[in-house]
């Protein structure tokens, strides 16, 4: 998986936006980030799972998916090689981080 077939995916999901977060690109909904690309390096993306979802991913594709490393891994922010990701998986794996941020908030005017 390249990084541009992994943002096109993400940003395929409903309510998805391309950012920009401490240097690397990020995906949000609603202003909450639920994927990042270039973290640690290029080679890589982040998915913000659920600590049982990425205890199972992690699981099922050791060669795909390995927890962050320090405090954010262990709440379940999880390492996407892009280069041993299949589409399938990694859109598996970017709906759950969509749907674990919440639905998009909308806009009334007023504040």
């Amino acid at each position: 998986m390249t990084p541009a077939a992994f943002a096109k995916l993400a940003l395929a999901l409903d309510g998805a936006v391309q950012g920009a977060h401490h240097g690397t690109t990020d995906f949000r909904v609603g202003g909450k980030i639920f994927a990042t690309m270039g973290y640690p390096d290029r080679a890589h993306a982040m998915v913000k799972l659920t600590p049982d979802q990425q205890k199972m991913l992690v699981a099922a594709e050791p060669e795909m998916f390995v927890p962050v490393k320090g405090g954010w891994g262990l709440r379940g922010a999880t390492n996407l090689r892009l280069a041993t990701a299949d589409t399938a998986t990694a859109k598996s794996a970017l709906a759950m981080a969509r749907q674990n941020v919440g639905t998009p908030r909308r806009r009334t005017g007023k504040r």
